[in-house]
């Protein structure tokens, strides 16, 4: 008999609806697939899912981007964002300026080294992704993507709000 891996589609009953079958197991393949990512960059960079999170915000924004900003984009506290930043800036990878427009807020920019460092790191994150989904066929990603694309727009339309 196979045992069950503890997740949140355990606590399905047979009578549950449909929607919240595919909810729970929507959050539990989430679950699965970030906690593996977090468990991959600890051991290969040494580093922590957050951190990657804002080296990857700076990645895409060359020019910088002003704390509060960074908090928005990761949907987390600027308390957070300042700790992660502080660890950063002492390694090196990122540096802070002040705002030209602001003198009182900083712009956070990847370093030379920040942004060696966020390549290797986004190649081989890049790598496991593929290798999370190659259980799926080319079809089978590609209906799945067009299936949570109309998800996503019927819960950012009017009638869900």
């Amino acid at each position: 008999m196979k045992t069950l891996e503890k997740d949140l589609e355990t606590r399905l009953a047979e009578d549950h609806h449909q929607a919240i079958r595919l909810w729970l197991r929507m959050l539990t393949c989430t679950n699965l697939i970030t906690g593996k990512i977090r468990r991959r960059l600890r051991q290969a960079f040494r580093t922590t899912l957050p951190r990657f999170d804002l080296l990857a915000q700076l990645e895409r924004h060359p020019e910088g981007l002003r704390m509060g900003e960074l908090s928005r984009r990761m949907m987390v506290t600027t308390g957070n964002v300042t700790g992660i930043t502080d660890q950063l800036e002492a390694e090196g990878l990122v540096r802070r300026e002040v705002d030209p427009n602001d003198r009182r807020s900083y712009i956070v920019k990847l370093t030379p080294e920040g942004r060696r460092a966020f390549g290797e790191m986004a190649r081989v994150h890049e790598g496991w992704v593929i290798e999370f989904f190659e259980g799926l066929s080319p079809e089978e990603k590609e209906t799945l993507y067009a299936l949570l694309g109309k998800l996503k727009r019927h819960l950012n339309s009017k009638e869900v709000q």
